[in-house]
Formats: structure tokens, C-alpha cells, sequence
């Protein structure tokens, strides 16, 4: 549960790059509404407010160009037929990791292949700093201080491995990525298993 000054706080100065773990059922195809921010209003959905969860925080590498809009939280909330997020959406519905925070780790630099944003740091290890700093304030400013943290895919896992200390957190977990080719139905079987 999160109160609606923080909520607002975070909708604010983080909404263009961070998101919910909460989304519109599916009404058929798998991707079906996976686009509706309605489930992120606290005016459309009454309940949303006690869903969201803090204390736990998914963290991607970086957001996708087609993801970046004006519109709070919709990274993770990606209406594209070639996204994968609804794999998110049918892992976690259900789970005690439904409503968990959402974020990437590097903010500004939109890439759909992750090896190009790899290479990129690789080259230019002195930008990253930056952006832990940044993590680091976002999760301040949701209030947890040692939440458990989801890495979507190891070179996540790596960053944050190296770069928070383990007083950040209480666990740090690598997940499989969501666009990795694998079903739904088995992305879901592997996450859960590795948390």
C-alpha cells in the first residue's frame, strides 16, 4: 500500500520513466489492453492505492523509444503488438509481486537492443554513476528502504550487483528477461521459480 502523496510524488517526478506492476486484465489476445492506464488512476480504479506494493521493485535496463510519452507510467504499460511486457502482466497477476514498483535502471538513453546500450557503457563507464544516483533517489522517494529488487535479465543483475550495497536492499533476485523467446506460460513458470 502506498499513500496518495507519495503516489503523487512518484507520478510526478518519476512517471515518464517508472510504472506499476498493475494492469488491465486481458480481454482475449495476450497484448489486449495491455495499453489501458485507466488501472493506474486512483480517480478510475478506488482500489489501486492498497494494491501497490513498495516494498518490492522491478527494475529494467533502460526504456524502450516506442515507451517514452508524455503520459505517467506508461513504461512497462507498452501497447505495440511487438512488445513483450504483457509477459509481466501474466506472470505476476495474482502473485504477491502484483503492484510492485517499476523502473529502469538507465533513464535517458532509449534503446530497443539492449547489446547496443551494453556496448554504449561499456565505452562510457563513467555515465553510469549517474544513473545509480538517480535509482538511488527514486527509491527514496518511495519510501522503502530495503525493498526486495527484481532484475529483468543478468545484465541488470550485474549492474545493480555492483553498483548498490546490500544495505539497499533485502534481496537482490535475477530474473529472465521478458523478452527472452520463451511462452507466457513458461515465463511465468521461470520467474517464479527464480524468486
Amino acid at each position: 500500500m502506498i499513500d496518495p502523496a507519495r503516489f503523487e510524488l512518484i507520478r510526478r517526478k518519476h512517471g515518464a520513466y517508472a510504472s506499476w506492476a498493475v494492469w488491465a486484465p486481458s480481454s482475449g489476445p495476450p497484448k489486449s489492453n495491455m495499453g489501458d492506464l485507466g488501472v493506474l488512476s486512483e480517480h478510475l480504479n478506488p482500489s489501486l492505492l492498497e494494491t501497490l506494493n513498495p516494498g518490492v521493485v522491478m527494475v529494467g535496463l533502460n526504456v524502450a523509444a516506442r515507451s517514452l510519452a508524455t503520459e505517467p507510467f506508461r513504461n512497462f504499460h507498452d501497447p505495440s503488438p511487438v512488445a513483450n511486457d504483457f509477459k509481466i502482466r501474466f506472470a505476476f497477476e495474482g502473485s504477491q509481486f502484483w503492484g510492485a514498483y517499476m523502473t529502469d535502471v538507465i533513464k535517458d538513453h532509449p534503446e530497443t537492443q539492449s547489446k547496443r546500450l551494453l556496448v554504449h557503457l561499456k565505452a562510457h563507464p563513467e555515465e553510469i554513476p549517474p544513473h545509480i544516483e538517480r535509482l538511488r533517489a527514486e527509491l527514496h522517494d518511495l519510501g522503502c528502504a530495503r525493498p526486495v529488487i527484481l532484475a529483468f535479465g543478468q545484465a541488470v543483475y550485474r549492474l545493480l550487483k555492483k553498483h548498490l550495497g546490500v544495505h539497499e536492499y533485502s534481496r537482490l533476485i535475477p530474473l529472465t528477461h521478458y523478452s527472452h523467446r520463451i511462452s507466457k506460460e513458461n515465463y511465468q513458470k521461470a520467474v517464479l521459480a527464480q524468486i
